[in-house]
């Protein structure tokens, strides 16, 4: 997984936008972040999951997801290493994390198409 393949996957998401926090690009659905890129280095995302997800994720692919450090990290934000996921790994992440932010609306639209 690439820097470019983790963009394109959550631009994939309805409605989603990329724009800049901090000096990293970030990833948004109405206005709520969901994911990031390059922290702490290019190498790195990260997904903003509900505790029980991250230890899901974590647990089934721990050199993929780590939690992040401190309060964010106990309230579900998880560190993605880009070069050993694999793409419908960190999709199913990418979901959760935009599911989470998304408006109730869009989800349900989202849940009708698919």
């Amino acid at each position: 997984m690439t820097a470019n393949d983790f963009r394109r996957l959550a631009l994939s998401f309805p409605e989603t936008s990329e724009r800049a926090h901090m000096g990293h690009p970030d990833f948004r659905v109405g206005g709520k972040i969901f994911a990031t890129l390059g922290y702490p280095d290019d190498d790195w995302a990260m997904v903003k999951l509900i505790p029980l997800e991250q230890e899901m994720f974590v647990k089934s692919h721990p050199a993929v997801f780590d939690p992040c450090t401190g309060v964010w990290g106990r309230r579900g934000a998880t560190s993605v290493r880009l070069r050993p996921a694999r793409k419908p790994t960190l999709r199913r992440a990418l979901l959760a994390a935009w599911r989470l932010a998304a408006p109730e609306r869009l989800v349900k639209q989202f849940d009708a198409d698919s």
